[in-house]
This record gives structure tokens, sequence and C-alpha cells, in this order.
């Protein structure tokens, strides 16, 4: 069947409608500060054979789809038993080797969709779940050996069949969790959301035709193939390598983890081989293969062009190569609960590579991410025990721009969550947050500034911190300084005070304080070529000091101010 390229727009746009749609009335519905404040989940629909049509904000977990649902249709589509896929199942997995889920913390939920008794498609989301088990508060350690420290594990299975809920599912994941009220109601308005995306595509159907919805699906998949074909057959032939450094495994701290890429473009196919990475980490740095496609495929759209639109179709356009048992293609029963840091340094390292074939596009790294938890031993009446945050830092620069300060960078598109909330809800005061004057790399185009946030605790507990870049700063690109690097500081000002090398767990007392600095963005170009008049607005808005001034811009800005203004 051929169809009209209106009647393709209007079911794409529709399709974008629903995951919107799913994705407000699940950050409304949610029980944890993860879901209703960081928004750290996302909500798709993708076709029969689980490629995606749309993506989620959350840009990371596009990828995952593609495995969670083929393994799934191994699993249950050819089953004679009376077991196979029907009208009114869920499924649940959370298994990053299972179901290529990121790690343990994110769980999946997966419906079917059937019209006249065919299956024509799935909605899904995955969400971060407050606490799923494990040996430590919340989940995700920064000392895991193994995938078992990391929490209950979940092959694809259903929590519901044919519209009937399987209770015996959901008593087993409560069981497992240290804050099973929270889980619940998260996991039970996931479950609401995927349903409703289910019935939505089935009144599409019914609309539409069931032929017509599918066969549009297909050709929205081919036209972004078509598309990313002709974006990189834009670019000179040949090939790029780069590689970079991650802080180190969480074990030993004095050894670098090693990640690098070697990128060939050649006849409209870009080939993205990590084979070169270094050996998967004891500790939980790791990376199963649809993080790393999440990488390429970001970096790839980012440095062709931002107006691109991810789905599937791309996946016949690139080419990505692994290794066994590297940090970029970990084997079970690797730990992979810090996967995101792991994530952002490898877009450092693919961006560097790109910007060989585009150096218009070219930018400076950017400050990764940290996580902090705070499992406080009695919390207040009626709340949660549980404080889980994802923090951001900021952007390098690049050609013409400089880095945004304070925010997610790159895959990720969190969001803080705010003082009020925290201290409503936790024995917890903020003490300080704010942006790191000189912090961001100098350049022709400064790289983004860093926070510190500060936190003094209310009741004792205890502290979980995931964080990197204390080793190696963001680079800088094109003669760029690097920017500062991350610090987490325990009992800060005081004369107990302690500045840790690396993620951990710490035990803290009512009233210790510990403070959190994001590592700022690397600087683009040389910095004696900066605008005078885009330094004084940095020094009037006491983003670079008056003395860094002097010392890194000297040339590029006369008279320069003796203090900062307010």
């Amino acid at each position: 069947m051929t169809l009209d390229a209106v009647t393709i727009q209007v079911l794409r746009n529709k399709i974008a409608s629903l995951i919107d749609e799913m994705h407000y009335h699940f950050y409304r519905s949610g029980y944890s500060t993860i879901i209703r404040e960081s928004r750290d989940f996302s909500c798709v629909i993708v076709d029969r054979d689980g490629r995606l049509i749309v993506a989620p904000p959350m840009f990371f977990h596009a990828p995952v789809y593609r495995h969670l649902v083929g393994r799934i249709l191994e699993i249950y589509a050819e089953a004679d038993n009376g077991s196979g896929i029907r009208e009114g199942d869920v499924f649940v997995s959370n298994h990053p080797y299972e179901g290529g889920l990121p790690h343990v913390s994110d769980m999946a939920f997966v419906a079917p969709v059937f019209a006249e008794g065919k299956l024509v498609a799935f909605a899904g989301s995955i969400a971060h779940k407050a606490d799923i088990g494990g040996t430590v508060p919340g989940s995700t350690s920064a000392n895991a050996t193994e995938i078992f420290q990391e929490g209950l594990l979940l092959p694809p299975m259903k929590i519901w069949e044919a519209g009937r809920e399987l209770p015996d599912i959901e008593r087993l994941i409560l069981s497992n969790s240290r804050q099973p009220e929270l889980v619940r109601g998260d996991m039970r308005a996931q479950i609401a959301i995927t349903q409703m995306g289910a019935t939505r595509v089935k009144a599409l159907c019914e609309r539409f035709g069931m032929d017509t919805v599918s066969d549009a699906f297909a050709a929205i998949l081919r036209g972004t193939t078509e598309e990313l074909r002709s974006a990189i057959g834009a670019l000179p032939e040949g090939t790029a390598t780069a590689q970079g450094f991650f802080d180190s495994d969480g074990f030993d701290l004095e050894h670098p983890v090693k990640l690098a890429v070697t990128i060939t473009i050649k006849d409209r196919l870009a080939t993205f081989d990590f084979s070169a990475s270094g050996p998967q980490t004891k500790g939980p740095f790791n990376l199963r293969p649809s993080m790393v496609e999440a990488c390429a495929f970001y970096s790839l759209i980012g440095s062709l062009a931002p107006n691109l639109n991810f789905n599937d179709g791309m996946r016949d356009a690139v080419r990505l190569i692994f290794a066994p048992r590297t940090v970029t293609n970990a084997e079970a029963p690797a730990a992979v609960s810090n996967y995101q840091m792991m994530n952002l340094k490898l877009v450092d390292v693919i961006l560097e590579a790109l910007a060989h074939f585009k150096p218009e596009r070219a930018i400076a790294n950017a400050g990764s991410s940290s996580a902090l938890g705070i499992a406080w031993t009695r919390g207040r009446a009626g709340q949660s025990r549980m404080q889980y945050e994802i923090l951001g830092s900021a952007y390098g620069g690049g050609m013409g721009h400089d880095g945004a300060s304070a925010t997610a960078t790159h895959l990720s598109n969190l969001h803080n969550t705010p003082i009020e909330i925290i201290e409503s809800e936790y024995p917890c005061r903020i003490t300080r947050f704010g942006l790191v004057p000189d912090s961001g790399g100098a350049g022709q185009w400064r790289g983004g500034l860093s926070f510190q946030r500060e936190y003094e605790l209310l009741e004792d507990a205890t502290v979980i911190c995931r964080f990197d870049r204390t080793r190696f700063p963001p680079g800088g690109v094109s003669g760029g300084s690097p920017g500062s690097r991350s610090r987490f500081v325990i009992r800060p000002g005081t004369a107990r005070e302690e500045e840790a090398p690396g993620p951990g767990r710490f035990e803290m007392r009512a009233g210790e304080r510990v403070m959190l600095q994001s590592a700022g963005g690397g600087g683009y170009g040389d910095r004696h070529r900066r605008d005078p008049a885009a330094l004084a607005r940095d020094i009037a808005e006491g983003y670079v000091s008056a003395q860094a001034a002097r010392e890194q811009y000297a040339a590029a800005a006369e008279p320069i101010p003796t203090e900062n203004k307010r």
C-alpha cells in the first residue's frame, strides 16, 4: 500500500503527541522525586518488531526498546502452550543482560497492541526505581563488583496476562525493596500509562486502519534511514580515531579506564568501532551495547544536523563493532550501576572523533553527571527515607557559543530536584547552591560553569555519592583550556574536612555537611581571542573573577575591572 506524505506525517505527529501525553501523566502520577522531580523515565511506541518510531525526551533510553522487545518476542512469540503474547499482557524487566536495560534500577514495562486480531505495535516505558534491593540503599552502588549486588534481577516476564494482574510478581518486587510504597506507586503509575499508550494506538488503528498505521510506521523508518544516509554522504570519506580516560573503576584509583572509538565514513555508512576500549571493569562502570548505541546515535545526530529525527530506521545507516568483555560490551555478571557517567565520557570521545569530519560542529568536553543518595536512619513521619538525586554539570564551549552552566548534559535531559522539595520532604537543609566562578574552561568561547551544592544533615544518614572528572578534567578544544575538576567534600569547613578521592559510601551524623561540586565545561579556541565585550559581561556577572581575567584573558580585554560587579 502506498501512503501519501500527509497521512504519514499525521500519524507520526499522533505518535509524538501520544508520547508527550504518556510522559505528562506519568510524572504527574509519580510517587518518588526521581519521577516527579527529576523525570528519570521515558515513554515510547514501537512497531511490531520493537523498532522505535519517535524518540522520547530521555534520549539514552531510545535504543533500549529494540533489545527489550526483541527478547520478549524471542521468549513469547513462538510459544504454543498458551503463554504467548496476547492482548492485555504487560511485560516487565530490569535486566541489563537479558533485556538491554541501562542498569538494574531502571524498570521497563511493555504492552502489546492488537488490531483485528494481529500484533501491530507495543507501548513501553522505562523508569528509575527508588530502591530495588542490592547491597546499598537506593541500589545504585558505587562499589558493586557484580550485578547481583545491584538489586533484584527480572528477566522479561509477564506482570499482567490477558488483562489480568499477576499480583505475585508485584509482591516479589516489593519484598526486595527498602522503599516498597514508593516503588509500588511508581510501578502502578507506569503500568497505567503503558496500558494507556496501547489503548491509544489501538484507537488509531480503528480510525485509520491497521494496514495504514503499520505502513506509516514502515515509511517513517525508511524515511529516517534515507535522511541519515544523505547526511552521512555529505561528509568527507575517511577514518578518525579518538580516546579518553575515565577516572578509575572505583577500586584501583591509580588506573584509569580507557574508552576508544574509530569512526569510518564510506559509501553513506558510518561505522563505529569500539574494540580498542579497555577491558570491562571490576567496579560498576561498564556499558551494555544499548547504551553505546545511544552515545553513537546521539553524537552522530548532534554532529550532522540537530533537526534529524532519531528512530530505529537509523540502524540501517550505522554499523557498530564491539570486542567481547570490554567496558563498552561487558559480559555478565559485570556490574553496571554507574553507566551514565561512562556514557557521558564516551560521548566526549565520539564527538572528538566526529569533529574530524565536521570541525564546525566540534564542542569541548562537558562536565559529566553525578548522583547523590541519602538514606536516612529515621526520616520524617509519613515521608520516604530515601533521597535520590541526579545532578548535572556544564557543557563545553563550541564554535560561536559558550557552554551552558549548571545543567544536565548530553544524553539525559534530567531536572534538578528543587531545594524546596528536598527541605520539605527530608531531614535536610541546603546551605549552599550556586555557580562556581572561574570553573568554566577559558577559551574564545568559554566553558559552562559548574555549581556547588551543600547539604546539612538533620538526622543520621548513609550518603552514597557517585561522580567522576576528579582526575581528568573536561578537556578543551582547539586551544581551549580544560574546565574545573569535580569535588565531593565531607564535613567542609571543619577540622575533620575530607575530600573523597572517588565515589563511595559514607556514614554521616546529624549536623554534619557534605558538599558536591560538579565539573566545569571545557573551553573552545584561543582564549586571547575572546570578545572583550563577552569577557566584560562575564566579569560583571561574576562568572570570571578579575584575577582570572587578568591571568587568562589579559590580551583580550583592556582595561580589566579590578573587582566583580554584582
